[in-house]
């Protein structure tokens, strides 16, 4: 098993950063990848981002490449998506995710509570 708690989410204005933070604790050298997923308020749960664990090798969504950057501490556990110049079409509940996969979500095993982002303009 693999415990996921994730952090840092908040209200900010437009063109505001955000750091999250997911803390992972359990079996985690039996997963890939830690990824980033967010859904807004009546839409599907999106990809944001992953990176896996033993490369570095990180990935992005295209609405996000450029904004966000992914990082992580394996001495802590530890994921972080660091989030700049952010849009109000940035506004969900942002999660965190470990597992064998990258893109999809049927492909994580893993799932944090989410944190809840908000933009405002």
């Amino acid at each position: 098993q693999v415990q996921l708690v994730e952090s840092g989410g908040g209200l900010v204005q437009a063109g505001e950063s955000l750091r999250l933070s997911c803390a992972a604790s359990g079996r985690t050298f039996s997963t890939n990848a830690m990824g980033w997923f967010r859904q807004a308020p009546g839409k599907e749960r999106e990809f944001v981002s992953a990176i896996s664990w033993r490369g570095g090798r990180t990935y992005y969504a295209n609405a996000v490449k450029g904004r966000f950057t992914i990082s992580r501490d394996n001495a802590k556990n530890t994921v972080y998506l660091q989030m700049n110049s952010l849009k109000t079409e940035d506004t969900a509940v942002y999660y965190c995710a470990a597992g064998g996969g990258i893109y999809s979500d049927l492909e994580y095993d893993y799932w944090g509570q989410g944190t809840q982002v908000i933009v405002s303009s």
